[in-house]
């Protein structure tokens, strides 16, 4: 549960596994016994958990956790997690519900992808397995939106199967304890292999979580408190002074810089004009504004009013907003054009207020231009 965003594995094939060495197994076999005392202790009161020790609540709990948990925060999850499960507090319920409800809660969250494939994943338990999660790593990995460390997540926490898990803070934990010098993605076969060998038979759910806390408190990105840390006599990157430095990253390509030009159409009510997106694709099956294409190069207005949603007198707004996704951004202008009953009723779509609308955080940003 990584703090910031945990980082996944489940959108990429895992690796092959290595083995580990003799001397690499030995090292593993003492972590579990200095880091559950530690868990015991210091653990995190998070509304999915239960306390160490005991055993895990419902599977639906941990899955959902786990799905919202992927590439987000721990303080952004929580509110969700609450909302979803009051609205829908079992798996039925969340099968059973539309779709488009289903999205609108998910609104903000981000990685839109995951709500569609958590209610079609819902739908599959409820159709396939009679509602109940299976309990092995095989048998979750069949489920949609479920790869290989959520299915060792939820297998390890909800069913206190030996399952290694291995999220982006694990990854730390066991790069500075093994001193792992090989940058990442490429490290990851070695520490999948050191996962496996530290993952102990008894109480691996609350082991998997234990890392999660470390990684996540003590052994952070930057600015390891190795002083606390429970793991820290077995640390070779501790002794040898740069624990700081690792996990080591292979650089990344430059981000590349898309821009568009909203288009917000408002009646006389104040209510502006949404649709929603195509069901496949980026922020699929969410509601929008309409938008010109997203393309590298800026528009100018003349050009985009050629992708207005209708003919009307647009005007550009002030400013510029920017959003952030995984594998580019995008600058957002946005233009207005003020409508009469008459001309919304034309159009196929939804008439909001701004402030009603459950949409993503890009369009969010498109609306906020209108201030």
């Amino acid at each position: 549960m990584a703090k910031p965003g945990r980082k996944s594995a489940d959108s990429t094939n895992p690796p092959a596994s290595a083995a580990a060495t003799a001397a690499e197994a030995k090292r593993a076999a003492g972590i579990a016994g200095l880091l559950l005392p530690w868990y015991d202790r210091q653990h995190r009161r998070l509304p999915w958990r239960a306390p160490p020790g005991h055993k895990a609540m419902h599977p639906y709990r941990v899955w959902l956790s786990e799905i919202m948990l992927q590439q987000t925060t721990v303080a952004a999850v929580i509110p969700y997690f609450q909302r979803f499960t009051a609205l829908w507090p079992d798996v039925e319920a969340l099968a059973r519900a539309p779709q488009e409800a289903v999205l609108a809660e998910w609104a903000g969250l981000g990685y839109y992808a995951r709500a569609r494939n958590l209610h079609a994943c819902a739908q599959a338990v409820l159709r396939d397995h009679g509602g109940r999660f299976p309990e092995t790593e095989a048998g979750l990995l069949g489920l949609p939106g479920i790869g290989a460390y959520t299915a060792a997540a939820i297998a390890a926490i909800a069913f206190g199967k030996p399952a290694a898990v291995l999220d982006g803070n694990v990854e730390r934990v066991l790069s500075r304890v093994f001193d792992v010098q090989t940058p990442l993605p490429g490290s990851k076969p070695q520490l999948r292999a050191l996962c496996q060998a530290a993952t102990p038979q008894r109480r691996p759910g609350d082991y998997a979580q234990a890392m999660m806390d470390l990684g996540a408190t003590l052994c952070a990105p930057n600015r390891p408190d190795c002083l606390l840390c429970p793991l820290s006599e077995l640390c070779l990157a501790r002794a040898r002074g740069h624990a700081a430095e690792l996990p080591r990253k292979a650089p990344k390509p430059e981000r590349p810089h898309r821009h568009t030009v909203a288009f917000l159409l408002r009646r006389p009510d104040g209510a502006l004009y949404f649709r929603r997106r195509p069901e496949k694709g980026l922020l699929g099956g969410m509601l929008e504004v309409p938008s010109t294409d997203w393309r590298d190069a800026a528009w100018k207005p003349a050009e985009a009013m050629r992708q207005a949603p209708m003919d009307a007198e647009w005007q550009m707004l002030r400013g510029e907003a920017e959003h952030v996704f995984t594998h580019f951004s995008l600058g957002i202008r946005a233009m207005l054009a003020d409508i009469d009953a008459r001309q919304a009723a034309r159009l196929n779509g939804e008439w909001l207020q701004p402030g009603e609308a459950k949409v993503p955080t890009a369009i969010k940003k498109m609306l906020k231009l209108l201030r």
